[in-house]
């Protein structure tokens, strides 16, 4: 097996890793839900090259990227429900059908897109007139596709409908919490929210107490809900402030490094004692610590 810039390789290489007897052993138990997180995570790894400009990691993170559709087209390969041509047949359609400013005159499933696009009376169009007309023939879609969904019963269409399923978790819990809100639905103190929050902690040592790793992850869910609520509440973004206690942590650790370092010694051989009283450290020398673009960074949090 020899590298190629031909995607049929890389479809060949994923078909080998999960065939079973010969293949990874790693890859062969995945399946969609434990393979998920990894498409979520090289997705926020693509737009970190793209914000750090650094082209050739952008290069090497797409490829990560382009990695977990073969892997998820292969899977559903296997259960006989889609290949990966037909994810590129899927969306070579969908670009076709919603530039129709562009291809004019294609005529797709039995549509003329055309009409969607409404130029000036000189025939120019802006970038809001086609994204316009995209969001027209998205609905369109989306129409369509639930009119062929077979449906047990009538479609209920709640508030929250209109909140994306595909946005990041902490987004879309404070988005749903917003709309619930906008009918009500809400604590009007966020002392309550704290209450709610040392709520879910009980019942999370409860879990733990049972040992039902199930029960734990969903009581873990519901105690980050409670948290983007009290975030919401104090007017904090809860991903912003999350992404300001990341680099909090990286800068202490860091600090943990250095003075482990300057003393000859390993974080490995250090004790979680020593360790701790060095984060207090770290803690005590922050403003000295900070540079100024990460004062400013905080500040802005």
């Amino acid at each position: 097996m020899t590298p190629s810039r031909d995607i049929s390789r890389l479809i060949e290489i994923m078909t080998t890793l999960r065939t079973p007897g010969s293949g990874c052993p790693w890859d062969l138990e995945q399946n969609f839900a434990t393979i998920a997180p990894y498409t979520i995570e090289e997705a926020y790894e693509v737009a970190d090259a793209i914000a750090r400009g650094d082209l050739g990691d952008l290069c090497d993170e797409l490829g990560d990227l382009l990695l977990q559709v073969v892997f998820h087209a292969r899977m559903a390969e296997e259960q006989n429900a889609f290949s990966f041509g037909d994810v590129v047949e899927a969306i070579t359609a969908k670009m076709i059908r919603r530039h129709p400013h562009v291809f004019a005159d294609h005529v797709f499933a039995d549509h003329v897109f055309a009409d969607h696009v409404f130029a000036d009376k000189d025939g120019r169009l802006t970038p809001s007139d086609v994204k316009g007309a995209w969001e027209r023939i998205k609905a369109e879609e989306k129409a369509e596709r639930a009119a062929r969904r077979p449906r047990e019963q009538p479609p209920h269409k709640s508030l929250l409908s209109g909140v994306k399923a595909g946005q990041p978790a902490l987004s879309r819990a404070m988005e749903l919490q917003r709309k619930a809100s906008s009918v009500g639905f809400d604590w009007n103190d966020p002392r309550a929210v704290l209450h709610k929050i040392r709520e879910e902690a009980d019942e999370i040592e409860a879990a733990l107490d049972r040992g039902d790793a199930e029960e734990l992850a969903a009581e873990t869910g519901d105690l980050l809900f409670a948290l983007v609520n009290l975030a919401r509440h104090v007017g904090a973004d809860p991903d912003m402030a999350l992404r300001g206690t990341n680099a909090k942590f990286e800068r202490r650790f860091g600090y943990i490094e250095r003075a482990l370092a300057a003393g000859g010694r390993s974080l490995e051989g250090a004790s979680l004692a020593e360790m701790d009283a060095l984060w207090n450290e770290a803690k005590g020398e922050e403003p000295r610590l900070s540079t100024p673009a990460e004062t400013e960074a905080g500040d802005r949090r």
